[in-house]
């Protein structure tokens, strides 16, 4: 996990992805859509990315991608961020986090 925490800590908005992840996409365009300044590592390219993949399950994420952390701090999956999303609460706290200005 210190891997993890160690790849959030200085971005304001991180995704972790798999290239073939439909809901990665969908969940990169949406944030990306709002001018965000997010940075992506693609499980599926990185040396350590299976180290990478079983921290992320074992913080409790089912799938392990996409993961989305603001702020440093773990907002979930694509369920969560379409629900902040839908409930008008995703730009305040990207905004928050110092990931876009409006």
């Amino acid at each position: 996990m210190e891997s993890v925490k160690k790849m959030v800590a200085e971005k304001p908005v991180v995704m972790f992805s798999k290239n073939k992840c439909c809901m990665c996409h969908t969940i990169k365009t949406l944030i990306s859509s709002f001018g965000a300044n997010l940075t992506v590592y693609e499980l599926d390219e990185l040396p350590n990315g299976l180290q990478v993949e079983r921290a992320l399950l074992m913080l409790g994420l089912r799938p392990s991608v996409p993961a989305v952390f603001i702020g440093r701090e773990l907002i979930g999956g694509a369920n969560e961020i379409m629900s902040l999303h839908l409930e008008g609460n995703l730009v305040p706290l990207l905004m928050k986090a110092k990931a876009l200005w409006l």
